[in-house]
C-alpha cells in the first residue's frame, strides 16, 4: 500500500532523529540512504498533487475604468454688447449651443460680476467670468437666453436710465489713462502736440497723411516768417 504524503513526512522525521543518535558508520550510511529515498518520494508526491487552476483573465472581475475625458475648458474672449435703459446685454456666439441641454448653459450673477459656463459643447467646456462691473446690477432680475448659435446674457441695471460707457471699472480706468492730460501749467503748444501725436498714432493712413501735410506746411510757413526778419 502506497504511503501517504503525511506518513512519508513522519518517516522522514523519525529517520532524522535516529540519524542524529547513531554512532556506527554502517548504521549511519543505511539511515542516510533511507532519508534520501524518503525525500525523493516526498518530492514525487508533491509534484503529483493537483495544481491550483490558474485564474484566467476572462474569469477575473472586470476592472472599473473611468471613461476617458476629452473635454477641456476654453476661455471666452470674443463677444459683443449693447444696452437699453434697463439692461446691458452680452452676445456670445457658439456653434450648436441651441442643441445642448438647457442645464448645460449655466450663468451665475452677483451684484458686480457674473460667470457663464457652457458644458459639453462639441467636446469642450466654455467659460466667461467678468468681475468688477462698472455699476451694480439687479441679480434677481438678470437672466440668460439661448438662441440659435448664440447665448445672450442680460443683466438688469440697478440704476435704470444710466449709461454704461464700459463694462467694467478696470476697463474704464485703463481707457482714461490713455486719454491725453491737459495741464494748465504746461505750455499750451506742448499740450496740442500731445493731442496731435495721439491722433496720429490712433488714426488711419488718410489721417496720418493729413497730419503730415499740415505739419510740413506749418514748418514751411514758420521758415518763411523767420527769413523775413
Amino acid at each position: 500500500m502506497a504511503s501517504t504524503l503525511e506518513e512519508l513526512q513522519k518517516d522522514l522525521e523519525e529517520v532524522k532523529v535516529l540519524l542524529e543518535k547513531s554512532t556506527r558508520k554502517r548504521v549511519r550510511d543505511t539511515l542516510t540512504s533511507e532519508r534520501s529515498k524518503i525525500e525523493t518520494e516526498i518530492n514525487n508526491k508533491m509534484q503529483q498533487r493537483p495544481q491550483k487552476k490558474p485564474e484566467l483573465d476572462s474569469e477575473k472581475p472586470a476592472a472599473v475604468v473611468a471613461p476617458l475625458t476629452t473635454e477641456y475648458t476654453v476661455k471666452i474672449s470674443n463677444y459683443g454688447w449693447d444696452q437699453s435703459d434697463k439692461f446691458v446685454k452680452i452676445y456670445i456666439t457658439f456653434t450648436g449651443v441651441h442643441q445642448v441641454p438647457t442645464e448645460n448653459v449655466q450663468v451665475h450673477f452677483i451684484e458686480r460680476s457674473f460667470d457663464l459656463l457652457v458644458k459639453d459643447l462639441n467636446g469642450k467646456n466654455y467659460s466667461m467670468i467678468v468681475n468688477n462691473l462698472l455699476k451694480p446690477i439687479s441679480v434677481e432680475s438678470s437672466s440668460k437666453k439661448v438662441k440659435t448659435e448664440t447665448v445672450i446674457i442680460l443683466w438688469r441695471k440697478k440704476a435704470e436710465n444710466t449709461r454704461w460707457d464700459y463694462l467694467t471699472q478696470v476697463e474704464k480706468e485703463c481707457k482714461e489713462k490713455e486719454k491725453p492730460s491737459y495741464d494748465t501749467e504746461t505750455d499750451p503748444s506742448e499740450g496740442l502736440m500731445n493731442v496731435l501725436k495721439k491722433i496720429y498714432e490712433d488714426g488711419d493712413d488718410d489721417m496720418k497723411r493729413t497730419i503730415n501735410k499740415a505739419w510740413v506746411e506749418s514748418r514751411e510757413k514758420q521758415v518763411r516768417e523767420d527769413t523775413e526778419f
